[in-house]
């Protein structure tokens, strides 16, 4: 059964939640209700990695993520750190949580990979090439899915090199990281490639713009899509995923990520 990641975002700044959740309170409120619904993970995460977004400094990442790690891993609800600092990934660790979960695969922070060794928490590697500030300088590919699974084996050998387990990897081919809405869909169409690496996959397509752009296509006479929308486009890419062996996908929206699932599984058989 593919799990489902319920993702909790402590940012002022996150393209979809950032300010809804930035206080302990409401963060902790939200991952419980998201676990309720069927969540088997939470990834907290205290800085927005969105397009242009703005570096947090590790100490305010690590404040906001710390209090709501602690609390949420207190009652056995497994819980991953979504960061691209060592010292936060370190921390949170300490704190509680299970996965740590880089975006960059170890490529923004040169001591995460030594870090998460020690750690003993699994690790989340993400496909990137460089910053959100300017990723998309460098969306450039001939053939997408392969070209990020290359990639992706290569930091996975980095991590190996490093003492983590090949057990304790799982591979994120980074949908909407340096990769325009064409190249997005050649990777989710190519993802035999990245499942034949052998690790576990995650697949986070939440809410994305290059879901929203698909949609537009198909009904350009209305002006919004609206979250609801954008939640049910992400339920159909978790279905879709479910049939090229995916181990886990990351949503926002648990609930109509969790129905879509039980529908494709069933067909599944």
């Amino acid at each position: 059964m593919t799990e489902i990641w319920g993702i909790v975002n402590v940012t002022t700044d996150s393209f979809s939640d950032g300010g809804r959740f930035i206080e302990p309170e409401q963060a902790i409120a939200h991952g419980l209700a998201l676990r309720n619904a069927g969540a088997a993970v939470l990834d907290i995460g205290g800085e927005s990695t969105r397009p242009g977004s703005k570096r947090v400094d590790p100490a305010v990442e690590a404040q906001r993520v710390l209090p709501v790690i602690q609390e949420l891993s207190s009652r056995g609800i497994p819980v991953s750190i979504d960061t691209l600092n060592a010292s936060t990934a370190v921390a949170a660790v300490r704190a509680g949580a299970r996965i740590v979960n880089d975006v960059s695969g170890g490529l923004s922070d040169p001591g995460m990979l030594s870090a998460v060794a020690a750690s003993g928490a699994d690790f989340a590697i993400g496909h990137w090439r460089g910053p959100s500030d300017d990723m998309y300088a460098r969306a450039e590919y001939r053939r997408a899915s392969r070209e990020v699974a290359g990639e992706l084996r290569e930091r996975c050998g980095a991590a190996a090199a490093a003492g983590i387990a090949p057990a304790r990897l799982i591979v994120d081919p980074g949908i909407g990281f340096a990769k325009t809405g064409e190249q997005n869909w050649d990777v989710l169409r190519g993802l035999t490639d990245v499942t034949a690496l052998g690790h576990r996959v995650l697949i986070g397509t939440s809410r994305k713009q290059f879901l929203v752009d698909t949609v537009s296509q198909a009904s350009p006479a209305e002006a919004e899509i609206d979250e609801s929308r954008r939640d049910l486009a992400t339920a159909v890419t978790s279905a879709l995923a479910v049939r090229h062996g995916v181990w886990a996908v990351r949503v926002h929206n648990v609930a109509a990520t969790r129905d879509a699932l039980a529908i494709a599984h069933a067909w599944e058989g």
